[in-house]
């Protein structure tokens, strides 16, 4: 290159290199630049402070480096090693399978995926490769049974249509493995109990999939509630809905599905008002519409409203749609405030937020909490259950209560009038408290 191309940067970069070799060279010379100069120069990695407990299950506690200004972290993961998780069958491979529950095993501290179950060899040997399972591990609906031979597995995790749900925990438990079971637990209160006297005749745990009980915000807003932070409860408005599309989906197929909105979505607001008061209803008044002449709606319902009373005073309003923009609330009306919960029943992305009075002032805050895998965290709870030998803090009499309420809620709708639920209320003899982070 001649020196009239050499720009003002190249000429300072060139040099500069001839500079830092000119220095080195001489360094060099004079035997000054070795490897130990080099090295006392570098960074070097070091191990920050650190409390190292001997438990496996106690968490490494860090060096301190936040403020109390900010929000704190919380503990560090303390999974169990591989072998010493619990190993989980999947059952059915849709949509909850494929988006949620698989990845989130992948996430547990507790528990892991050992085995698969499906009706489809072609999604199965996929699903299988993706997850390092064995084609030893892979399960059809007719070869269901011999999961009684495979001794990693200790749970099965039914993630069926609802109407299948009997059949499959009702066989998992005679082959000996403990089980979960999604929400709503069956289609009818008699089928539950069915369910649930399998379960104990096989010494096996049974747990039903309320995730929402395992979620930090719904469990924060519960404690306040409880704690009577804001004054005694007064009134409860919730509603759950989305919009569906396909009519030739199982979930509007009333042999399959056992209902509509109520069942598969309304469930939230029912479920989780019971979990935040700590209350069961005693009586049940409802209204259920499905718009004509949509094919959606030609076996099961498309809306339910309904209205809960319980035992303290509290009034329950609550509703589902299947034909509305998707919308998943809950507001608690308190004496001396309200508590909101904005994407209540959503995987993710709850919003808490609180109103009061303060004199002159209305204090409105939004409480921000760390999320967690809903799904990740209900099993671990599961696995914890059967590693402590511990009742699930959500047992199969939870489902059962849940679809005695909703049976009373179509008799409503039918019947246009309210239905008492004294004579067959039940209060479900709940498992310890979820240890969470």
């Amino acid at each position: 290159m001649d020196a009239e191309q050499i720009s003002r940067k190249d000429f300072l970069t060139l040099t500069g290199k001839s500079v830092a070799l000119g220095v080195a060279g001489t360094l060099a010379a004079n035997g000054l630049l070795n490897q130990n100069v080099l090295a006392q120069t570098r960074p070097r990695a070091v191990s920050p402070p650190a409390k190292i407990p001997l438990g496996l299950q106690e968490p490494i506690v860090l060096e301190a480096w936040k403020s109390d200004v900010d929000q704190q972290s919380g503990p560090t993961p303390t999974p169990l090693p591989p072998d010493r998780r619990i190993g989980y069958a999947v059952v059915g491979l849709g949509h909850l399978a494929l988006e949620e529950i698989l990845p989130a095993l992948s996430s547990c501290e507790k528990s892991k995926l050992t085995a698969l179950v499906s009706g489809s060899p072609e999604k199965m040997k996929k699903v299988a490769a993706q997850y390092g399972i064995t084609a030893q591990n892979c399960y059809s609906y007719e070869t269901y049974d011999q999961l009684k031979h495979n001794q990693e597995v200790d749970v099965i995790y039914i993630i069926l249509p609802n109407a299948l749900h009997k059949e499959y925990v009702i066989r998992g438990a005679k082959a000996g493995k403990h089980i979960l079971c999604e929400k709503p637990m069956a289609i009818t209160s008699k089928d539950c109990e069915e369910m649930i006297a399998a379960c104990d005749a096989a010494k096996v745990k049974l747990m039903i999939a309320y995730r929402i009980q395992f979620q930090p915000h719904n469990r924060k807003l519960r404690e306040m509630v409880q704690h009577k932070t804001f004054g005694v409860p007064k009134l409860i408005e919730s509603s759950n809905s989305q919009s569906s599309a396909n009519p030739n989906h199982w979930r509007h197929k009333k042999a399959l599905a056992g209902g509509g909105a109520l069942p598969d979505i309304g469930l939230y607001c029912l479920n989780t008002n019971r979990f935040i008061l700590g209350e069961e209803p005693t009586e049940v008044f409802a209204y259920q519409y499905s718009t004509p002449g949509n094919p959606l709606f030609t076996e099961v319902e498309e809306l339910m409203s309904w209205q809960m009373r319980f035992p303290s005073g509290v009034i329950a309003n609550c509703s589902t749609d299947y034909n509305v923009h998707e919308s998943r609330h809950y507001c608690v009306l308190c004496e001396r405030g309200w508590l909101n919960m904005d994407k209540a029943y959503a995987y993710k992305g709850q919003k808490f937020s609180t109103a009061r009075a303060e004199g002159k002032m209305e204090r409105q805050e939004e409480i921000g909490l760390a999320e967690n895998n809903q799904f990740a965290a209900e099993m671990d709870h599961f696995s914890d259950c059967i590693l402590q030998n511990k009742r699930p803090f959500t047992p199969g009499e939870e489902g059962l209560q849940d679809h005695i309420i909703m049976e009373a809620i179509y008799q409503s709708a039918r019947e246009g009038k309210p239905v008492k639920l004294a004579n067959r209320n039940i209060k479900p003899q709940r498992g310890p408290e979820p240890e969470l982070d």
